[in-house]
């Protein structure tokens, strides 16, 4: 059976995502404080500053995950403020957690074709009851596809609890690529990773920002962050500090006091 026909590629250098004037208050509380900032195809960026400066807030405001106090949230264009987040999804948005959400007692195959099913029409209930054969084949195939484009081949079959934990995270993209995405944003992707496994989950990063996929990340690993990004938004209680690229982002002295500490 063939895999789900793939979204059309966007043309490197297009907007994916444009968010304006994010801002979310809860009560006298400003949680994102007017923040705006742009992901193209074929880039990576990321989201970094010190513990409490909203960034998994901001990354609930853009996915649809949390609803926007004010702002404005674009796809390739098209205003998605408000929509629910199975929409955003849909329409070529897909993410991971902070916190690995595998079912450990699934295989690595069953859990990343979860992801398939926004794309289908059955759902994962019809599916689980076999109502729909021709579909659930389809959504397997491309599942096999995604576990193979992310080098897991190897571990199809094995139940996703049994896997070290870099390799949970990539099930976890694996299952975000599913959805045929052009945006991807990835929620503290290197957290409590050791180092091969940081290499690893890079190189594969890399690979697919060569594919042309435009990557949203939140992280607080910073020799990550600086081997990985092209630009890097800084956060600080609520509000964008700077933006730019690695090296002149490091170099900011308002970024070396609110979160790098010193000079590098």
């Amino acid at each position: 059976r063939e895999p789900l026909a793939p979204r059309p590629a966007a043309a490197p250098g297009t907007a994916l995502l444009e968010a304006a004037n994010l801002r979310k208050t809860f009560g006298g509380l400003v949680a994102v404080n007017d923040i705006g900032f742009a992901v193209r195809a074929g880039e990576v960026v990321a989201l970094i500053g010190p513990n409490g400066a909203g960034k998994s807030t901001t990354f609930n405001l853009v996915t649809g995950v949390a609803r926007l106090t004010a702002g404005a949230v674009r796809l390739r264009g098209t205003d998605v403020t408000g929509l629910p987040a199975r929409r955003i999804a849909r329409l070529g948005c897909a993410r991971t957690f902070q916190h690995v959400k595998l079912v450990a007692g699934m295989s690595v195959i069953e859990n990343v074709a979860l992801g398939a099913h926004l794309r289908g029409g059955a759902g994962p209930v019809r599916g689980a009851l076999g109502l729909d054969a021709a579909e659930e084949a389809a959504l397997f195939a491309e599942a096999d596809r995604q576990v193979a484009r992310v080098g897991l081949t190897a571990c199809r079959d094995l139940p996703a609890g049994s896997l070290a934990l870099g390799q949970q995270r990539i099930v976890e993209i694996a299952r975000a690529l599913c959805l045929g995405p052009q945006l991807l944003l990835l929620d503290e992707p290197a957290a409590g990773l050791r180092h091969q496994e940081k290499q690893a989950l890079g190189d594969l990063l890399r690979r697919l920002r060569q594919e042309g996929l435009g990557i949203l990340l939140v992280e607080h690993d910073m020799d990550f962050v600086m081997g990985l990004a092209d630009r890097l938004v800084v956060m600080n209680f609520g509000a964008k500090l700077c933006e730019g690229a690695p090296a002149a982002v490091r170099r900011d002295p308002a970024v070396v006091e609110a979160y790098l500490g010193s000079p590098a």
